[in-house]
């Protein structure tokens, strides 16, 4: 007992109500900012939470976007593959009738050059036999003769004009 009455014992008691006090309300506040903290975090993880399902439900809607996107590019695909074989039939029977009406233009020249050339013969021919003709009739036509026959065609043409 004899340590009850030394000045150390009373001051180290003094210093343990000391500490004890502060620490009482230290621990209020050690305690405060602890709940303060672990409130903090709490609305984080919720905000996250939030954030994390937000962000799926987002992830998911651009998902079904895509597969609309990617439905659609195969629907214009198709169409575009469609149609590319419509213009290629259209074409095909473009080239065909062009091709058709070109071939017809060719017998349709074939046959007017043939019709030119026949016309060619038949006037050669005509020149050939007014010629012929002529060199005839001034070798074998006598001028007593021409005046006879000149005088039985101006007696026959009445009748030929009637």
């Amino acid at each position: 007992m004899a340590a009850l009455h030394t000045p150390e014992f009373w001051v180290a008691i003094g210093f343990i109500l000391l500490v004890l006090a502060i620490a009482k309300k230290s621990w209020a506040a050690i305690k405060a900012g602890l709940d303060s903290r672990a409130e903090r975090i709490r609305v984080s993880l919720d905000d996250a939470t939030k954030l994390r399902e937000e962000a799926q439900h987002m992830l998911a809607e651009y998902q079904r976007k895509q597969r609309d996107a990617a439905k659609e590019i195969d629907g214009l695909l198709a169409a575009a593959r469609a149609e590319a074989e419509r213009s290629s039939v259209n074409a095909a029977g473009a080239l065909e009738d062009l091709v058709k009406r070109r071939e017809q233009l060719a017998i349709d020249k074939i046959a007017q050059a043939e019709a030119d050339a026949i016309q060619a013969v038949r006037n050669t021919t005509v020149d050939v036999a007014i010629a012929a003709a002529r060199k005839l009739l001034n070798d074998k036509l006598t001028t007593a003769t021409a005046s006879g026959l000149v005088d039985n065609a101006i007696a026959e043409l009445p009748q030929n004009l009637h």
